[in-house]
């Protein structure tokens, strides 16, 4: 029986207690409704991939074929999901994103922001009660 080797999806913070990064998790937490520390540090780490992508591009020549093809792909994932307007679909705008812009994107903060649901935290359960409902009409 083989073991399967899943990609990791967050990873913890250096130092553990630095009171300037704890204020700003707990303040994210907050304002986006997010069920835990491990929530803001898996959007913090696929920032980071991201972000170290563009760097390695950025690094290549301006007409590189890896870097025309592969700062394209990067460029349009993150104009698809809605985390970079079209205006700005270049890799030096990629580094300066933040992890509320991909935290904005999240549903359950739309839901919030249209008003569908009463609060952040209603958002959240609508969405779970969402999901679930659409399952059991799925069988």
């Amino acid at each position: 029986m083989s073991h399967i080797v899943y990609s990791k999806t967050y990873t913890t913070p250096r130092r553990p207690f630095e009171k300037e990064r704890l204020d700003n998790e707990l303040k994210l937490i907050g304002e986006f409704g997010l069920r835990n520390k491990r929530e803001v540090w898996r959007v913090k780490y696929t920032l980071a991939k991201i972000r170290k992508a563009a760097r390695e591009l950025l690094t290549l020549e301006d007409k590189d074929p890896r870097r025309l093809f592969e700062g394209n792909a990067i460029l349009r994932r993150l104009v698809r999901i809605g985390v970079l307007d079209e205006s700005r679909m270049k890799l030096d705008y990629v580094l300066g994103l933040k992890t509320e812009d991909f935290l904005e994107r999240r549903l359950q903060t739309q839901v919030f922001k249209l008003g569908l649901a009463k609060s952040i935290h209603h958002a959240r359960v609508f969405n779970q009660t969402e999901a679930h409902q659409s399952s059991q009409t799925s069988r």
